[in-house]
């Protein structure tokens, strides 16, 4: 179960990524990282951010806690800058946040060590298998912190959703994507991470992370008669898509093969 939180106050934006996302303090007095659903894609970014950052979870990768955060509508009242009340405004509600890590550095190539290969694989696969587009040289969306690696910002993986039409055999497709990810080049051992990382998203681990997202995200859906509709979908994209063979993890090793 994810902490159901209320902001308290607004701390400062972000204004690396196009969402505008801030620091917030909520009522268990500790900082987060706050996306709304406001912003962008709404809540279709905040659905991928809590599915794909649970299902790394589950995968042992480090992800900075995930919480779901009320936003009150007072909160925006004293803010002088009008995109960022505008945008409070429109995420009055139920949004999400992340843990704030405090003095994380963005993952950079070549500054940075490199990185373990069986870590670097992991993440590839992962992000291979959720079609996240966003996690290249221009935009790693890795954070340093502690001497670990951290991912972050996964509101644009998942993309099938924006538009949904019950066409389920794109879970068996590859992702041609995966030939720009930041970590490809360290990524020498797939198919080890493809063995050790596939039975750990089980049926039941899936549905758990699924059946995370809050009714009110998935309400109202076109082509969806409730929110439980919704979740079977995402369901079976995400288990079908890890019946073998898994051409998302084929697409990865030959992206990587041309790399290097």
């Amino acid at each position: 179960m994810l902490k159901h939180l209320t902001a308290i106050r607004y701390v400062a934006p972000l204004r690396e990524g196009g969402s505008l996302p801030a620091i917030v303090e909520a009522d268990d007095h500790q900082l987060y990282v706050m996306k709304f659903r406001g912003a962008g894609q709404g809540v279709k970014a905040l659905i991928a951010e809590l599915l794909v950052g649970e299902i790394a979870r589950a995968l042992g990768l480090n992800v900075p806690e995930i919480v779901l955060i009320d936003l009150d509508p007072a909160m925006g009242k004293s803010e002088p800058d009008e995109e960022i009340q505008d945008l409070l405004k429109f995420s009055v509600g139920l949004n999400l946040a992340l843990a704030y890590l405090p003095g994380a550095l963005m993952f950079e190539t070549p500054a940075a060590p490199p990185p373990d290969p069986l870590l670097a694989s992991a993440i590839v696969w992962l992000d291979a298998y959720v079609t996240n587009v966003d996690r290249t040289p221009r935009n790693a969306n890795i954070l340093l912190w502690q001497r670990d690696l951290w991912l972050i910002d996964h509101g644009a993986a998942l993309y099938f959703h924006h538009a949904w039409n019950g066409d389920q055999a794109r879970a068996r497709k590859p992702f041609p994507y995966i030939k720009d990810h930041i970590l490809l080049r360290f990524a020498s051992a797939l198919p080890e991470a493809d063995a050790r990382l596939t039975p750990k998203l089980d049926e039941p681990t899936l549905r758990a992370i699924v059946n995370a997202v809050p009714a009110e995200w998935l309400a109202n859906e076109p082509g969806f008669a409730d929110a439980q509709a919704v979740r079977d979908a995402y369901l079976t994209f995400l288990r079908d898509r890890l019946v073998a063979p898994r051409a998302f993890v084929e697409e990865a090793i030959h992206a990587r093969a041309a790399h290097v």
